[in-house]
């Protein structure tokens, strides 16, 4: 179960996507805990709030998670969560793809490397498709 595979925010049902998000992370949470240990793939958690209230929710659900001993994979562009205060060493580990721009087109080699990405390609790749930035 994942907290953004095939949710909609729905006027009709007065449920915005954030909303959604955090009923399915509920699920998950009520999951972690228990035997057999709770695994999770986690791609770009509470996107569908203001940058702050987002990155304080994904920060303390992490950690909340790894607490009662579920085991994952975060996906991410919030480098907030590249240091979660409060873990036990070796709880968290920061790995990272490398991509290449070149063209205007990006392609990636997938392998996985150690440590926090240090490479920013979002202003090249806005440049590449004629934004000005």
């Amino acid at each position: 179960m994942a907290p953004s595979i095939r949710i909609n925010d729905s006027l009709h049902e007065g449920s915005s996507r954030f909303y959604a998000e955090i009923t399915r992370l509920r699920q998950l949470f009520d999951l972690a805990g228990g035997s057999p240990p709770l695994m999770f793939l986690l791609d770009e958690l509470l996107q569908g709030t203001n940058p702050a209230t987002g990155a304080a929710g994904r920060k303390e659900s992490c950690a909340h998670s790894w607490h009662e001993g579920a085991i994952g994979l975060i996906s991410t562009h919030d480098l907030a969560l590249t240091d979660i205060s409060g873990l036990p060493p070796g709880t968290l580990r920061n790995v990272h793809f490398q991509d290449e721009l070149s063209n205007g087109r990006m392609t990636f080699d997938f392998k996985l490397r150690d440590g926090v990405v240090t490479k920013s390609n979002a202003m090249e790749l806005m440049r590449s498709i004629g934004l000005e930035v």
